[in-house]
C-alpha cells in the first residue's frame, strides 16, 4: 500500500477533478475539444450509417449557374416574386424562404412579392432577429412592430420549477421584413448562435423578445407542412414544443442539436435559374417542402458545420425540418452515464493497474478506452445519441500515464535498491540482468538448490599473534581482495567475509544450472592465485598464508535475512549451508586444499562422463558423519590436473564411515 501511495492519491485526486469537469461542464472544453468528438463521430456515423431519406425536402438555391443566368444578386423582388410563383404552381406542401427583405425595395417590387407569397399561402419568410455581439446585447430590447405578434407562439406554459426565461435566447432587436412581406408570410427567426470553435451544431427552436417567444423558420416550416394550427403549436419553456402529436425536447435555452444528414447537397439542389427558365418539372416540387436560399459564395450566406466549411445556411435549415418531421435530433446525454463511467473505470484502473506489469496494466487503460470510443460511437450511429468523451476518456489516459510514471520511478527506486544491494558482492553483469528482471532478487526467502563454498585462512589466529596488525591487514586485504576478484569472475555471490573467512554461493538469485561446476572451478582458481601470492610474498620476505576450500551443494533458503529497514543481507541458511563450512573444517583433519561433498560432486558426474571437465582430479576420502548428524557424508579432494587432460573421479569407499564429534 505505502508503495503505491504516490498512484493511489494521484489517481484519486484526477477521479475527483473530472467528475467536477463532468458535473460543471465547462464551455471551453465542451465547445472546443468535446464538439471536436461529436464531430468526428458524427462523420463516422455517416459514413457507417444508413441515413433515411430526404427526398421530401428539396432546395431551390440561387446558386452561381442562376447568377450567371439571371445576374447580380440581390435580384429585383419582382424576379424573385416570379419564383416563388413557379414553386408555388408546383403544388408544394410548404415554402421556406430563407431571404431577407428587411429594407424596402420600391413599393411596387415589395407589393409584387408580397402578393406571389399571398398567392402561394403556404410561405414561411425568414426573419432576422439579432443577438450575436456583446455591444448588442448591451443596448435596450426595442419593440417589434405590430405585424410580428402573429408570428409569436399563441399559447406558452412554463414547466414548475423552471425559471427558463432566464437561460433562453434574447435577442436585442429585429430586423423584420417589409411590412407587405411580413402581413402576407407565416414568420420564423433564423437566428444561430456557433459554438466557441464557430461551428454550428445547434439550432434554436425559439427565441424571448420582449414578452412573446418567436418560433423558428424550420419549425414553422414544419408546422405548415404538416398542417398544424399554430394554437397546436404549443411552447413549454425550458423543456421542448408540443407540435400536433409530436414532443421536441429542447434544452433549457430552446435549442436542439442538428441531426446533419452528410455534407452540402444532402438534400436536392433545384438551380432558380433553372426553374425559371422551365428547364425542369414542377412534378418534381409536387407534395415536397421547398426551401428557398442561396448558395453562391457571393451571397455570404454560407455555415462551419461538422460536414463542411462552407455550408449552405438554407440547408442547414433544411435538416433541421428534417429532423422536426422525424423527431430524430441528436440527444444530448445528461451526463449521469459519463460519471458512472468515469468512477467505474478508474476504480478499475486504481485497483489493476498497481499489480499489473507496465505492458499489461498500458493494454488494460488502453482496452478501457477503446471500449468507451467504440460505445461513443454505436449510440451515435444507432441511437442519434451524444455521450461525452473527453472526460471520462481523458481521466483514464491521466490514470494509465500516473500508473505508468509511478511504477517507473518504482522500478527506478527498486533498481538503485537492487544495485546497491548486490553490486559488492555479484558481477556487474548480473546487477544488470536483475535490474531487467527484478523479480529474480524479490525480497524474503526461497528454497534453492545452490552450491556454498567456505574459504578459511589455516591458522591465522596463530599468524595474527605472531605479526604487526598493520602487517596481518595489509595481507589479509591483498588476499581478500584477489579472491573477490576471482569469485566475481565466476559470477559468485559473495555473501560474506568472516575475519578471514569467505562465504560464496552459486544458483541463487539468478538460476544457474552449472553451479557447482562453477564453485569448482572457482575453487581451483582461488587456490591457483594463492600459490602465486605465496611466491610473491616469501620472495619479499612475508609469511604466506595457505587456506582450506569446502563445497557442498543442496536446497537452502535464500533471501534478504535481517531488520527491515535497518539491515538486510542477501544470504543462504539451511543444514546444507551448515554442512559447507564443516567440510571447509575437516580440510585440516585431512590436510586438503580443496574438499566437496558428494553431493556436489553428484552434480558433476554428467559433465565429467561427456567431458565438458578437465584438468581436475575428484579423489574420495571416506564417508564422514558429522557432529549432529547421523547419515554419512562422502567427502572429496579436489585437485588439478595438465590443462585439457581429462577428468579423473575415484569413489569412496562405501564402507569406510567415519564419525566425526569436533564440530
Amino acid at each position: 500500500m505505502k508503495k503505491h501511495l504516490p498512484f493511489y492519491l494521484l489517481s484519486l485526486l484526477s477521479l475527483l477533478v473530472f467528475v467536477l469537469l463532468q458535473m460543471y461542464d465547462p464551455v471551453f472544453i465542451r465547445d472546443q475539444i468535446e464538439s471536436k468528438t461529436f464531430d468526428i463521430r458524427l462523420n463516422l456515423r455517416n459514413l457507417f450509417g444508413k441515413q433515411p431519406s430526404t427526398s421530401n425536402i428539396g432546395i431551390v438555391v440561387i446558386d452561381e449557374k442562376s447568377i450567371a443566368e439571371i445576374g447580380r444578386w440581390p435580384w429585383s423582388r419582382t424576379v424573385q416574386a416570379q419564383l416563388v410563383d413557379k414553386i408555388a404552381s408546383g403544388k408544394p406542401k410548404a415554402i421556406g424562404i430563407d431571404i431577407m427583405y428587411s429594407e424596402t425595395e420600391s413599393a411596387k417590387a415589395d407589393k409584387t412579392l408580397a402578393n406571389a407569397i399571398k398567392r402561394a399561402g403556404n410561405v414561411v419568410q425568414a426573419t432576422a432577429f439579432i443577438t450575436e455581439t456583446d455591444e448588442e446585447r448591451k443596448e435596450e430590447t426595442t419593440p417589434p412592430p405590430e405585424y410580428l405578434w402573429d408570428a409569436a407562439f399563441m399559447e406558452v406554459k412554463s414547466v414548475p420549477g423552471i425559471d427558463w426565461k432566464s437561460w433562453a435566447v434574447k435577442p436585442v432587436r429585429v430586423n423584420p421584413p417589409v411590412e407587405p412581406v411580413a402581413k402576407a408570410a407565416t414568420l420564423g427567426h433564423v437566428a444561430n448562435m456557433p459554438d466557441m470553435d464557430g461551428v454550428l451544431r445547434w439550432d434554436i427552436m425559439y427565441v424571448n423578445f420582449g414578452d412573446d417567444c418567436y418560433p423558428s423558420l424550420p419549425l414553422q416550416v414544419a408546422r405548415v407542412a404538416s398542417r398544424i394550427a399554430p394554437k397546436d403549436m404549443i411552447l413549454y419553456g425550458g423543456s421542448g414544443v408540443q407540435l400536433g402529436e409530436h414532443f421536441i425536447k429542447t434544452d433549457i435555452s430552446g435549442r436542439v442539436i442538428i441531426n446533419y444528414r452528410g455534407k452540402e447537397k444532402s438534400f436536392q439542389h433545384i438551380s432558380a435559374s433553372d426553374l425559371l427558365k422551365g428547364r425542369v418539372s414542377l412534378e418534381l416540387l409536387k407534395d415536397r417542402i421547398i426551401l428557398v436560399g442561396t448558395s453562391a459564395l457571393a451571397t455570404f450566406d454560407q455555415k462551419v458545420t461538422p460536414f463542411s466549411a462552407n455550408f449552405p445556411g438554407v440547408e442547414k435549415n433544411a435538416n433541421v425540418v428534417h429532423n422536426i418531421l422525424n423527431n430524430d435530433f441528436i440527444t444530448k446525454s445528461h451526463g449521469v452515464a459519463e460519471l458512472a463511467v468515469i468512477i467505474i473505470t478508474a476504480l478499475i484502473l486504481i485497483i489493476f493497474l498497481p499489480r499489473l506489469k507496465a505492458i499489461p496494466g498500458v493494454i488494460l487503460g488502453f482496452g478501457l478506452m477503446v471500449a468507451y470510443f467504440f460505445l461513443s460511437i454505436y449510440l451515435m450511429v444507432l441511437y442519434d445519441i451524444w455521450i461525452y468523451f473527453v472526460t471520462p476518456t481523458a481521466n483514464m489516459v491521466v490514470i494509465v500515464t500516473v500508473g505508468t510514471i509511478t511504477k517507473l520511478f518504482s522500478e527506478e527506486k527498486q533498481s538503485r535498491q537492487i544495485r546497491a544491494m548486490f553490486s559488492s558482492y555479484v558481477t556487474e553483469r548480473l546487477v544488470n540482468e536483475m535490474i531487467k528482471n527484478p523479480e529474480m532478487a524479490r525480497l524474503g526467502g526461497e528454497k534453492r538448490e545452490i552450491t556454498v563454498l567456505f574459504s578459511d585462512v589455516k591458522g591465522f589466529t596463530t599468524y595474527s599473534e605472531n605479526h604487526a596488525p598493520e602487517e596481518v591487514v595489509a595481507i589479509l586485504n591483498e588476499y581478500l581482495g584477489e579472491m573477490t576478484r576471482i569469485i566475481l569472475k565466476w559470477e559468485g555471490i559473495l555473501d560474506k567475509f568472516i575475519g578471514d573467512a569467505i562465504v560464496v554461493f552459486w544458483g541463487a538469485p539468478l538460476k544457474q544450472e552449472d553451479h557447482a561446476e562453477r564453485a569448482v572451478k572457482c575453487a581451483l582458481e582461488m587456490q591457483a592465485r594463492l600459490g602465486e601470492l605465496k611466491t610473491v610474498w616469501e620472495a619479499s620476505g612475508r609469511e604466506p598464508l595457505s587456506s582450506g576450500i569446502g563445497i557442498n551443494t543442496g536446497e537452502a533458503i535464500v533471501g534478504n535475512i535481517g531488520a527491515e529497514g535497518q539491515k538486510m543481507d542477501y544470504t543462504v541458511i539451511g543444514d546444507h549451508v551448515n554442512l559447507g563450512a564443516r567440510v571447509e573444517g575437516l580440510t585440516r583433519r585431512y590436510d586438503a586444499s580443496i574438499l566437496a561433498t558428494e553431493y556436489t560432486v553428484d552434480r558433476l558426474r554428467s559433465s565429467i562422463a561427456q567431458g565438458t571437465i578437465k584438468g581436475l582430479a575428484i579423489n574420495g576420502v571416506e564417508r564422514v558423519i558429522v557432529k549432529g548428524k547421523e547419515k554419512p557424508v562422502g567427502i572429496f579432494t579436489i585437485t588439478p590436473l595438465a590443462v585439457g587432460s581429462a577428468a579423473h573421479l575415484t569413489e569412496c569407499d562405501p564402507e569406510k564411515v567415519v564419525r566425526l564429534t569436533e564440530k
